[in-house]
């Protein structure tokens, strides 16, 4: 089932921007990062200031006996919840900043609700930070993102462990930078054996090369003896599935921001009756209020699975 808030769509273009400027600018704000971060208002809007413990990931005393909003049910919470964080881009250009301040944004976006979900009792979540197609982006944006992400998991890494949550990171880290990989390397070492949240981050990844990658996992395991082609079936299917990583591979709600009504090839496979949301607001606009919005009409659904109305 699906919910639709729709908007018309708009695109942003990177090639109207001069490459020389584009790299000078992007060079400013990488330099400017060591030492800010921006903080996003009840507005949305973007200030940049000294980094503040506020927008660190952390559950305090005060927050740990915070109840579920009115609206929502807690028999009736999900257990996976799956994001496509989209409209970073668009975000920055209507207020006239450069995209890199749009995916600063998205990452105060996505703490957020990191804490909503661990205060809440949902299980995992899983975000789609980068996808295998994006990789026709310009290379300075590339650079920049993945040095946001590595900077970003560096900064929240020790108020997660201590939080209790585990941190796994899906997809083809072949073409990742290798100071990323040791980094993703530690936090997932570190926090595999937490239990209140998992946090799942899709980076270079996408359902298609995800099928494909299980697929010939199990092609050479018949190749070298250890299965026949006759045991060959779901379950296996999914045993070799990135996703694998968690008790509950399966989202039972998509929130996909920005308006787009599309999966946008993310986790195909296991999206087959996952309910889907489409929210109006781009990424970093969406906050508690959309996710309340999105979990209040997730709970109000009939889940079937094939079958009929009892």
């Amino acid at each position: 089932m699906l919910s639709l808030r729709v908007r018309p769509p708009t695109s942003f273009d990177f090639r109207r921007f001069n490459a020389g400027y584009l790299e000078r600018q992007w060079r400013l704000s990488r330099d400017c990062f060591l030492s800010f971060s921006p903080k996003v208002e009840e507005n949305r809007g973007v200030r940049f200031g000294v980094k503040s413990s506020k927008s660190e990931v952390s559950f305090t005393a005060a927050e740990e006996e915070e109840t579920l909003p009115e609206e929502l049910q807690p028999e009736l919470m999900p257990k996976h919840v799956a994001i496509i964080m989209d409209g970073n881009g668009r975000w920055a250009k209507n207020r006239g900043l450069q995209p890199w301040d749009g995916h600063r944004a998205g990452v105060e976006a996505l703490k957020e609700i990191v804490k909503l979900c661990g205060k809440w009792g949902i299980q995992v979540l899983t975000v789609f930070a980068f996808s295998t197609d994006n990789w026709i982006r310009p290379r300075i944006e590339i650079d920049f993102l993945f040095s946001l992400f590595e900077r970003s998991l560096k900064s929240e890494f020790q108020n997660l462990a201590e939080n209790n949550v585990r941190i796994s990171i899906i997809g083809d880290s072949s073409k990742l930078p290798k100071s990323l990989l040791r980094v993703i390397n530690e936090i997932e070492e570190v926090t595999k054996n937490n239990t209140r949240l998992q946090l799942i981050v899709a980076v270079g990844y996408s359902g298609k090369y995800d099928v494909l990658q299980a697929c010939r996992g199990i092609a050479q395991r018949v190749k070298d003896g250890e299965i026949e082609v006759e045991e060959i079936d779901e379950r296996l299917i999914e045993e070799e599935l990135e996703t694998n990583c968690t008790e509950f591979p399966y989202p039972d709600l998509l929130i996909r921001t920005s308006g787009e009504l599309r999966v946008s090839n993310f986790l195909l496979w296991q999206l087959a009756y996952t309910e889907l949301f489409f929210a109006q607001e781009l990424w970093p606009d969406f906050g508690r209020s959309g996710f309340i919005e999105a979990l209040t009409s997730f709970q109000q659904r009939q889940r079937r699975f094939g079958g009929r109305k009892s």
